[in-house]
């Protein structure tokens, strides 16, 4: 029994000692973004009881709106900023959806696609009152861009939908199976480790900014894994401000409820459908949005050269231009 208690005694010495290792070895100064409900200086409005992260690029008078949704949940829009190009054109509104970049922090419960679907109906009809907006999505926000069409099948002009990462069932299915081999290996969970006790230096600027800090830095290192598809093979670059840690932990228990209602109602929606993908990337790419265009009533679809999942960022040129004749053969018909 003594030699037994004396090696249960040499063990908690030496995991106390990695700990304290571990802990001194990872200080170090890791900034976190401030939010909109503590920076006065960000552009922001209080959209259905949130302070949301917004800026609107104004178009000519009487432009048609377009609002831009990120993905995530728990992305923000700094990726996607190169669509302000379109402001010659119209106006062009981005936002950070609730909980999620520097918009304001709010419970699990409004992080629901309820919450996500109200928010955005709240938007609409404050930045384009008098005529349904085009909506621009991507990953996530092309999936509750999919979800918005359905419930208001008149609430839009047309919509951009960029690699959506599934749509039905067997979709989310097949998401899920994939995604297993980029959250496993030694590489992730040394990282996940050293990340965790980084973390426990983030000093501020709110509560969330530790925990928001770690599940960013995840998140990137998912992304960035040398085998995802994602990217064309030198990393996922896109930018972003600061993730929403709640958002996406949040979805990630709530989606088996809720994946299969993105297409409920949506073949109702008449309005032209541009689905757009990365040539680059194998998974979400090409061939689920051929599947995809099956949802909609009419879809087209348009594959972006050297252009992984964030195509927006990967090839802005190739994408605005395919967006701008898009919405050019829109007012043609």
């Amino acid at each position: 029994m003594k030699r037994v208690l004396k090696w249960i005694a040499v063990i908690c010495v030496g995991l106390v000692g990695a700990f304290l290792s571990l802990f001194l070895g990872t200080r170090g100064d890791y900034p976190v973004a401030r939010l909109v409900t503590d920076d006065p200086t960000l552009p922001s409005e209080t959209i259905a009881g949130v302070q949301l992260h917004m800026r609107v690029h104004e178009g000519p008078t009487d432009a048609p709106v377009i609002i831009v949704l990120h993905g995530g949940p728990g992305g923000d829009f700094r990726s996607l900023t190169a669509l302000a190009d379109l402001s010659d054109e119209f106006t062009v509104v981005f936002y950070d959806q609730r909980g999620a970049g520097l918009s304001e922090r709010v419970p699990a419960g409004m992080l629901t696609l309820e919450g996500y679907l109200a928010e955005l109906t709240a938007l609409v009809q404050a930045v384009s009152p008098d005529a349904p907006p085009i909506l621009i999505g991507h990953s996530w926000g092309a999936m509750l861009a999919t979800a918005y069409l359905g419930q208001n099948p008149e609430g839009a002009q047309a919509a951009v939908l960029i690699e959506p990462g599934y749509l039905d069932a067997a979709g989310f299915a097949a998401w899920e199976t994939e995604s297993q081999r980029y959250l496993s290996g030694y590489t992730y969970w040394r990282e996940a480790v050293l990340t965790g006790f980084r973390a426990q230096h983030v000093e501020g600027p709110d509560d969330a900014a530790q925990i928001d800090f770690l599940i960013g830095h995840m998140v990137g290192v998912f992304t960035n894994h040398p085998d995802n598809p994602y990217h064309c093979g030198d990393g996922y670059t896109a930018p972003g401000w600061r993730f929403g840690s709640l958002s996406s932990d949040t979805w990630g228990v709530a989606q088996m409820a809720d994946f299969g209602r993105f297409t409920t109602g949506v073949i109702a929606f008449a309005g032209p459908v541009l689905l757009m993908t990365g040539e680059c990337n194998s998974w979400t790419g090409p061939a689920l949005q051929e599947q995809h265009q099956g949802f909609f009533r009419s879809a087209d679809l348009s594959v972006i050269a050297d252009a992984g999942h964030d195509v927006i960022w990967d090839n802005p040129d190739a994408t605005l231009s395919t967006i701008r004749a898009f919405l050019t053969a829109r007012n043609d018909e």
